[in-house]
């Protein structure tokens, strides 16, 4: 899981650095909040079985959010 978690990571600051470098944020913010809501969705199951469950659920919570947002955002 830390693997998969350091991956999704490094492709968030990837994404995030070409949209600051090239200037163009309207194509690619909904990819990147997609590989946060992920990133988010990983730790919160890595919460999960740590035993940590208010944390596991606020994640949970964040991460579904971030998938509403950047769906909402690629639909329109």
């Amino acid at each position: 899981m830390k693997i998969l978690r350091l991956i999704l990571a490094i492709i968030v600051v990837a994404l995030s650095s070409y949209a600051l470098i090239t200037g163009i944020f309207g194509g690619i913010i909904p990819y990147v909040l997609f590989f946060i809501g992920l990133m988010l969705l990983v730790t919160g199951i890595t919460e999960f079985r740590e035993k940590r469950k208010a944390t596991a659920i606020t994640l949970f919570l964040v991460s579904g959010f971030t998938f509403y947002v950047s769906f909402k955002i690629l639909l329109n």
